[in-house]
């Protein structure tokens, strides 16, 4: 085997541009980890913050961008029971992604599910680890809830519309186009909100207020998140697309018993993620086993075309995951 392998590079902090194809040494095994043959790597919002340099990953991660995979197991370190050499697995990445190996916690790989491609699978891991962590563990999302996810049409949004249906959630979206709301609809949102034309406050006070809110927008969503959320109701925030800080009147918190909370994936412990990789494959792999939920699949780029994938996203026409192929 080849001792340096084709991996995309961020050259300086800029813009999709700064992407580079460049040569770097192989991946090996530390203990308790697998290197995987990369079929395919899912693009994320992440990856655009790393490029950006404004989201460093954390010590001893890769400085490739990529957080997660779909690929064969090739080799594995001290300790490691499951995977195997010759297993499919998707995989959450500490980074490495957009390269031809990346080796990864093999406590962080799961298995390709039963009857998907390459393609789909590398798309699973960042969202699912994300939306079952804060909208389940976190979040504490019940059947019957009202449940309102911003973003409805991202790959974040597709995830947790399927998986809070699945699990018998009423589903509320908001989202910044009628075809995006129509996606939204058509993977079962009850209520799919252009927040173009409509105010989701007054739509979800309406319905009594949402039980759970999940946001990546936050800016001057964050008291309109307050003011929509029901009594005793939770509001998980998982990323700023507006900016972190905001005036608010903490007074409705206390008075409504409102809980705010939230996290991001990535400076998370080895262990915290093992965790929910756990609590993945025993609850939600069977509905991806049986196809009753499946991740929405925008568009693929080659690995050389890995700031056409990023200038994709970052125009937000897309609706799904972006992935790049790599093998």
């Amino acid at each position: 085997m080849s001792e340096t392998m084709q991996a995309v590079e961020i050259s300086e902090p800029g813009g999709p541009g700064v992407l580079t194809l460049c040569e770097r040494p192989m991946p090996q095994p530390s203990a308790g980890q697998v290197v995987i043959q990369v079929a395919y790597a899912g693009v994320n919002r992440p990856d655009a913050l790393q490029r950006a340099g404004s989201y460093a990953p954390p010590p001893g991660a890769s400085d490739l961008p990529g957080l997660e995979a779909s690929g064969t197991v090739v080799s594995v370190g001290e300790g490691v029971e499951w995977p195997k050499v010759g297993d499919q697995v998707c995989a959450l990445l500490p980074g490495g992604g957009y390269a031809e190996f990346v080796a990864t916690p093999a406590a962080h790989c799961l298995p390709v599910p039963a009857g998907m491609g390459m393609k789909e699978a590398a798309c699973l891991p960042e969202t699912f680890f994300t939306v079952w962590s804060n909208v389940f563990q976190r979040g504490g999302l019940q059947a019957g809830e009202r449940f309102l996810v911003h973003g409805g049409s991202s790959g974040i949004g597709t995830t947790a519309i399927q998986l809070a249906r699945a699990f018998g959630a009423r589903v509320f979206v908001t989202a910044g186009s009628d075809e995006k709301c129509a996606a939204c609809s058509e993977l079962g949102a009850e209520r799919a909100i252009n927040y173009r034309d409509e105010d989701f406050v007054e739509i979800l006070r309406a319905e009594g207020g949402a039980n759970l809110i999940l946001d990546m927008v936050g800016g001057e969503y964050l008291p309109r998140n307050v003011k929509a959320l029901a009594d005793d109701g939770r509001l998980v925030q998982i990323a700023f697309l507006q900016g972190p800080k905001v005036a608010l009147n903490f007074a409705q918190v206390m008075m409504r018993r409102l809980t705010i909370t939230g996290s991001t994936l990535r400076p998370q412990s080895d262990l915290a993620k093992a965790r929910i990789a756990a609590s993945l494959r025993e609850t939600v792999w069977p509905l991806l086993d049986a196809g009753t939920i499946a991740p929405v699949m925008d568009s693929e780029f080659p690995l050389a075309q890995a700031a056409q994938a990023h200038a994709r996203m970052e125009s937000s026409g897309h609706i799904g995951k972006i992935v790049l192929k790599v093998a």
